[in-house]
């Protein structure tokens, strides 16, 4: 066995604390990664706090892993010792059903095996994330990272990213289009950063006056102040496609009035609450809500790859891995820019 160090949740009232295990020994197609950094994601902490339900303890949390190949199975193919790597959201699926034939794992049939907080395929074990020293994962769920990319700032695009390049380009967003991202957050900042990147015309939709300047900054063409009615209405009808980021309930309606005919409603935050919306707004101008998780391995990869070409990476801060608990409580105040990232090597 591999021993880890890491920082883990006892329960779910708990503060983070030290906690040792084992990863298991390599398999033949497995990539054992010594983790540089994690980013740190809201759904550590809805994990971490049990609210989606469903939570093992003790639970080592973090989706987020770069980091460099220490060691591969003989099977292995597509990494040496030495490689810069990553882990997202998944570390396996079944690798067999119409979804992961098609490449798009992450709506596996039998659904995907999660970084940390899922039980293994054999039905066994607990995965354990990346707020750790060590991790071994199958190939098949390691992607590339570019040396010339800073690491740290990587880190978030294995969620961040993925789950809003995603659905930008299922949408077809390109040169031209009126995109409105919704929620200047972790996800946000990085939807901004993409559709402009593909040559849209962005505009942040935000309760926070404040975040002008910082939307300017990234990348948006315009501001939009939710709170206002006057701007809501006079938007009606504007938006090609809306990127909804907000993880607090809210109501689908005007946004939804806000797009164009047949405009696309890309809903990538998880309320807890069922969201509200009146069909009336739909079937006006025949738009529509979609939704998207993450992104499969190929088009991580894609997306990487992308981010190398454009010099495109997350706003960070990083963080020792005893900061986490302070991390967690602003982070619940939104007092981040943003996304923290853990130096692993504070263990």
């Amino acid at each position: 066995m591999i021993p880890a160090k890491s920082y883990a949740a006892y329960s779910q009232s708990t503060p983070l604390a030290p906690y040792a295990f084992d990863r298991r020994n390599l398999r033949p197609d497995d990539v054992h990664i010594k983790i540089h950094y994690c980013g740190v994601c809201h759904s550590d902490l809805h994990q971490v706090r049990d609210e989606w339900g469903g939570a093992k303890y003790p639970m080592v949390p973090g989706h987020e892993i770069v980091g460099e190949v220490v060691a591969v199975g003989p099977a292995v193919t597509k990494f040496a010792v030495g490689n810069r790597v990553g882990v997202g959201v998944m570390v396996d699926s079944c690798c067999s059903c119409p979804s992961c034939d098609r490449q798009m794992e992450q709506y596996c049939d039998e659904g995907m095996t999660g970084t940390y907080n899922s039980y293994e395929r054999d039905g066994v074990g607990i995965t354990q994330g990346g707020y750790s020293s060590d991790i071994v994962v199958k190939e098949r769920f390691v992607v590339s990272i570019a040396q010339h990319l800073d690491i740290a700032s990587v880190a978030p695009l294995l969620c961040a990213g993925i789950t809003t390049y995603s659905p930008l380009r299922y949408a077809g967003v390109s040169a031209g289009m009126r995109v409105g991202v919704i929620g200047l957050g972790g996800l946000g900042h990085m939807g901004v950063k993409f559709a402009a990147s593909f040559g849209a015309e962005v505009t942040v939709i935000s309760t926070s006056p404040e975040k002008e300047a910082d939307a300017q900054r990234l990348g948006a063409h315009r501001f939009l102040l939710s709170t206002s009615k006057e701007e809501v209405k006079k938007h009606a009808g504007y938006f090609d496609v809306l990127l909804d980021t907000i993880s607090a309930n809210h109501d689908y309606t005007d946004f939804v009035r806000m797009l164009s005919l047949e405009g696309k409603l890309l809903v990538v935050g998880l309320p807890i609450e069922a969201p509200r919306i009146a069909p009336g707004a739909l079937i006006s101008k025949r738009r529509s809500i979609i939704g998207s998780m993450i992104g499969g391995m190929k088009e991580t990869q894609e997306m990487l790859d992308y981010c190398a070409e454009k010099n495109i990476v997350s706003d960070v801060e990083v963080i020792p891995v005893q900061y986490i608990n302070d991390a967690y409580e602003r982070m619940l105040r939104s007092d981040v820019k943003y996304r923290f990232v853990i130096d692993l090597s504070t263990l």
